[in-house]
């Protein structure tokens, strides 16, 4: 499975999206637009991508652009990922 429906899965289910996150593409934007994603979902968005993928994310590492879109937060799963 690709990062990016790894991601879109885990949006859907820490978010409660009932499968809306099947509409998404790279472009669409996260934080500010999708109203379920706010400061608490963030954490737990964090917190299972961490469990889900096997990542470990630093606070210093995160800011508003690495949700501001699902492109920019597969991009840093990614890099994550990568090391």
């Amino acid at each position: 499975m690709s990062t990016e429906k790894h991601v879109l899965r885990i949006l859907d289910e820490v978010l409660s999206l009932d499968g809306r996150s099947a509409t998404f593409t790279r472009e669409t934007p996260l934080l500010g637009a999708v109203p379920e994603l706010d400061s608490m979902a963030v954490v737990s968005l964090i917190t299972g991508l961490e469990e889900q993928l096997g990542i470990v994310t630093d606070d210093d590492e995160i800011d508003g652009a690495t949700f501001a879109t699902v492109g920019s937060l597969v991009d840093f799963v990614d890099a994550k990922l990568a090391g």
